[in-house]
């Protein structure tokens, strides 16, 4: 009968059936989505591993045949997107192809995957075009790419070992069997921990809605069930009648969910957040947790109906509802927290020492905080909104519904607290142990905001000229180094002798290494220094009190021969006499944060073949009022040899893990924040519709629509305003707890915090101004009509 009710009651019982099934379904394709995503990112890494062409030993790299392929890596970035190049060179008929790839082009051609092509196409990407000076003749299968908008491309380029001479050319048999794998490391607690919480804290939320969405419509439904009474049934036949249409509402919203889940999948396969994209079909929810999603939503449909309907008394005359209720009681509410903070309280001080932290106490402590503030949210706004007074006739109204049915009210916001709660907890959490899982790089972007590293000193001057000339650099400066030292330093295995560090590069580049009065090409220059490095050994002389040095220069006195290789193996020497008038300079921090003691040389005193055999970087200060100007310096690093991406400079630098987890928390949040929005507009549009004859009533005796609108918005602000102090207060506190876990600082992070909570107030801000035009119609006094 509950389900015949749902669905042939009328327009009464459909309009609800069909808000509630909104509400549930889109709580249940959230569901769906987050139980694909196990699959998704599997078939992501099944892919990656399959397109594998990295050799870990190149002992085992196969012999030449026409079985085998030569690839080096030629990955750039493009603004915020990374671009996954290959050049490729297949060496017979039967050299192997990577998955997703038909045939190899020809030279001069590459293929590309589908989004690279759609950029390479647009406006948008003719940077980029300048910088893969190679024709499109194809299209790389899904096979091929980890996400749908993975930019990424093999071309074709022959004699690559003798184009790209000092680049890592590797010759591959297969593709995806890297010969020796490296080792797993043991996961780190503290980011399982983090894993943990994010799970927990965007699901809460969405089970918070569902059981909110199947309560929609309570008032009218349980006159109806009084209507019931009184043609004959007893309470446990009407309760059943109320849990069977709250059912229908359920399985309804099951279908809706998958349709959903259905427009979501679609959708996701064409989006990118965070740089991280998946591909429609790899979105398949298992069947078991399919089947879990099925059962668990009727199932808490009817369970929350049911328990509802516990302090309801449904009589034949009508519902004992609208009798003043008895105050809701306090101390089983405070139950809740105080078990979950109970359940952490054993692993406080943990830390990442203390071995790995007990999921399930973990998990359950979470929970237990969280929906302590569902339980909490009733208490404290029927408590607050009893003892509110006299003002404006909107907020009289907004205060006299609000004091008759604050618990529809605390509903409606409960999964916002429960989200404020668990996300201030999470930002709390993610910038005290932040500290441990990002580093301090050492380079300063203020002197240069791009490296370019150069094979040797020998092509730095064509570097530094090229990369000058280009429009948006503001300045490049190219610095090289290598080693001297004694003949047993050359010959030792164990690398023991005299050695020192020798640093090439003309004036103005040497500038930026050492403090230089004066300096012209030939000059050669000693820096002392480095108690604690390698050139102590060789270099004997203590810097004085000015930081310049003594007078006994070690191995660099006049006349002194020192060797130097002219080849990578370093089994060929040269000899360099020291010169007369070797100067002392002091070192200052280079670009990268390091001082280079040793030898500084100008190109016209280098000894013959040593440029060859040094290794060099390009340091490149850019001019921001340029448009693009780091495009045009990657272009024109790209066009001297691909195969070396150019590396931007930060001051700090994440771990790679943690910065994952991050990244899944705010692509999640994306989500839930969207089903917040989305749910709260299903409950107030449904809260609308059950107040449709009141409203109208007020219109039909002359109250300003103005004054109605008002209301409506105090009865939005005043329960979220409860709710969201509320969830700062659980937040912090379970914040505080997971921080004592995982033995760090105990800290506040109001600015996040304060984030956290106008994030929440702004959607429901939207929620309630995208309301207004409904209630606009419905103020009106034919809304009196009846049948």
């Amino acid at each position: 009968m509950g389900l015949r009710f749902a669905f042939a009651g009328g327009r009464e019982g459909w309009s609800r059936a069909l808000l509630t099934a909104v509400g549930v379904g889109l709580g249940v394709s959230l569901l769906l989505l987050t139980a694909a995503v196990p699959s998704a990112l599997s078939a992501r890494d099944a892919r990656e591993e399959a397109r594998s062409d990295w050799s870990y030993d190149s002992r085992t790299e196969p012999k030449k045949g026409d079985d085998t392929v030569l690839v080096v890596r030629a990955d750039s970035q493009f603004r915020e997107q990374s671009v996954r190049g290959r050049l490729v060179e297949p060496e017979g008929a039967r050299a192997p192809l990577p998955p997703g790839v038909k045939e190899y082009p020809r030279a001069g051609g590459m293929v590309v995957s589908p989004h690279l092509k759609e950029l390479l196409s647009s406006d948008a990407g003719k940077l980029l075009r300048e910088r893969l000076p190679y024709d499109v003749v194809g299209t790389i299968g899904r096979q091929g790419i980890v996400g749908s908008q993975e930019l990424s491309y093999y071309a074709t380029v022959p004699d690559m070992k003798a184009k790209y001479p000092d680049s890592n050319v590797m010759r591959l048999a297969k593709f995806g069997n890297p010969q020796t794998k490296q080792a797993t490391e043991a996961p780190d607690p503290i980011l399982v921990l983090l894993t943990l919480i994010v799970i927990v804290v965007l699901l809460m939320p969405v089970g918070v809605f569902i059981s909110a969405a199947v309560r929609m419509g309570g008032e009218r439904r349980d006159k109806r069930l009084a209507a019931l009474r009184l043609v004959g049934s007893d309470g446990q036949m009407t309760r059943r009648i109320a849990a069977g249409e709250a059912l229908a509402g359920a399985l309804l919203g099951l279908v809706f969910g998958a349709v959903f889940f259905l427009i979501g999948r679609q959708l996701a396969g064409s989006a990118e957040l965070m740089e991280v994209s998946v591909q429609s079909e790899d979105l398949t929810p298992s069947p078991l947790l399919t089947l879990l999603v099925i059962v668990a939503v009727p199932a808490a449909a009817i369970g929350v109906t049911l328990f509802t309907l516990r302090g309801v008394v449904i009589e034949p005359l009508g519902v004992v509802r609208t009798a003043r209720p008895s105050r809701r009681r306090l101390w089983w509410r405070l139950l809740l927290p105080v078990a979950g903070a109970g359940l952490l309280y054993p692993m406080l001080g943990q830390g990442r020492t203390g071995g790995d932290f007990n999921q399930y106490l973990v998990v359950g402590g979470v929970i237990l905080l969280l929906i302590g503030v569902t339980a909490l949210l009733p208490w404290l706004v029927e408590t607050t909104v009893a003892r509110l007074g006299s003002g404006p006739v909107a907020w009289q109204l907004a205060v006299r519904r609000l004091q008759l049915s604050s618990g529809n009210a605390a509903r409606m916001v409960n999964g916002v607290a429960v989200a404020v709660a668990g996300a201030i907890a999470l930002q709390m959490l993610f910038a005290g142990v932040g500290g441990a899982y990002t580093s301090d790089t050492g380079k300063d972007p203020t002197r240069a905001e791009m490296e370019v590293q150069v094979p040797s000193y020998t092509q730095i001057t064509a570097y530094t000229a090229a990369l000058d000339k280009t429009d948006g650099v503001g300045r490049a400066v190219g610095l090289a180094s290598t080693y001297m030292g004694d003949e047993k330093y050359f010959k030792s295995e164990d690398g023991s002798g005299g050695y020192i560090r020798v640093t090439l590069g003309d004036c103005a580049s040497l500038k930026e290494v050492a403090v230089l009065a004066s300096c012209k090409d030939g000059d050669v220059f000693r820096v002392p220094g480095g108690a604690d490095g390698y050139e102590s050994d060789s270099v004997s002389v203590a810097p004085d009190a000015s930081g310049t040095g003594g007078d006994d220069v070690g191995m660099l006195k006049a006349g002194n021969t020192i060797y130097y290789s002219t080849d990578d193996e370093g089994k060929t020497l040269s000899r360099w006499t020291v010169p007369a008038g070797v100067r002392t300079v002091r070192a200052v921090d280079d670009p990268t944060g390091d001082r280079r003691f040793g030898i500084l040389m100008t190109p016209k005193a280098m000894p013959k073949g040593i440029a060859d055999t040094s290794f060099g970087s390009v340091f490149v200060t850019l001019d921001d009022s340029v448009p693009d100007a780091v495009e045009r310096a990657r272009n024109t690093a790209a066009a001297l040899n691909p195969t070396h991406e150019p590396m931007m400079w930060h001051e700090t630098e994440t771990s790679d893990e943690y910065a994952k987890i991050r990244t899944g928390l705010l692509v999640g949040a994306t989500c839930v924040l969207g089903l917040i929005g989305a749910s709260l507009l299903v409950s107030q549009l449904e809260q609308l519709r059950e107040r449709r004859k009141l409203l109208s009533s007020l219109v039909a005796f002359g109250t300003r629509r103005r004054t109605l609108s008002l209301s409506v918005l105090w009865q939005t602000a005043v329960p979220i305003g409860l709710g969201l102090i509320l969830a700062t207060g659980i937040g912090v506190a379970l914040g505080c707890l997971l921080l004592g876990m995982t033995g760090s600082r105990i800290g506040f992070d109001w600015a996040g915090i304060l984030t956290m909570t106008g994030i929440a107030a702004g959607v429901v801000l939207a929620v309630t101004l995208l309301s207004l035009p409904p209630l606009l119609r419905l103020l009106r006094p034919d809304g009196l009509r009846t049948e």
